[in-house]
C-alpha cells in the first residue's frame, strides 16, 4: 500500500516553492497518493482570490503530481477527521511548524496524521513528537505574498510559478488592485 500525503494551504497563489516541496516530499516519504487541498476559507487569514480560481491555479501547478481539490474545512483537524485516510503524512514548511502549537487541537492532528516538515539545509528544529518527520528542501526565495505584490505592481511572475499560472492570473485579473482605491 502506498503512502498517502496531504499538502493543504490557501495557495493564493501556488508557486514553484510549493511545487518543490511536494516533489521533495514524494521522494522522501515514498508518497504514491498525494492530495493537494486548497483551503476555501482559512481560519488564520483571508484569501485574495476566490477558492475556484485558486483551485484552477493549483491544478496547473500540481496536476501532474496529485489529486487537487477544494477543502471546505477551516481547520486541519476537521479535514483530517473527515478524510478517513489511514495514517497520512501532512506536509508543511518549517515556518508552519513554529505555529503548529497554536493550531486547533494539534495533539489530535498528530493522532490522525504524521507531519512531514520541509526544512532548509542546516536547520533542525527541536521535535517534540516522533510523529513529526523532517526533510530538507533547498530554499526557494519566493512567497505567495511576493507574487501578489508583483502582480499589483505590474511586474512579471513567470519565473516564480508553474507554466500557465501567470497567464491564468492575468486572464482573470487576479491580484490586481484598483488604483482608484489606493
Amino acid at each position: 500500500m502506498s503512502q498517502t500525503g496531504i499538502f493543504g494551504g490557501r495557495f493564493d497563489p501556488p508557486h514553484l516553492g510549493h511545487l518543490a516541496l511536494a516533489r521533495a516530499a514524494i521522494a522522501r516519504f515514498g508518497i504514491g497518493d498525494l492530495h493537494v487541498t486548497v483551503v476555501a476559507d482559512a481560519a488564520h487569514k483571508p484569501s485574495e482570490a476566490p477558492a475556484a480560481d485558486r483551485l484552477e491555479l493549483a491544478k496547473l501547478t500540481f496536476g501532474d503530481l496529485a489529486t487537487v481539490e477544494v477543502e471546505d474545512h477551516r481547520y486541519t483537524v476537521d479535514a483530517l477527521e473527515a478524510s478517513g485516510y489511514d495514517d497520512p503524512i501532512f506536509l508543511i514548511g518549517a515556518d508552519e511548524l513554529v505555529a503548529f502549537p497554536t493550531w486547533k487541537d494539534p495533539d489530535r492532528v498528530l493522532e490522525l496524521a504524521r507531519l512531514g516538515v520541509a526544512t532548509r539545509p542546516g536547520y533542525a528544529p527541536d521535535l517534540t513528537s516522533p510523529r513529526i518527520e523532517l526533510f530538507e528542501l533547498e530554499p526557494h526565495p519566493v512567497s505567495s505574498s511576493e507574487i501578489r505584490d508583483r502582480v499589483h505592481r505590474g511586474e512579471p511572475i513567470h519565473e516564480l510559478v508553474a507554466p500557465g499560472v501567470a497567464e491564468l492570473i492575468r486572464a482573470r485579473g487576479l491580484y490586481v488592485r484598483d488604483s482608484r482605491l489606493q
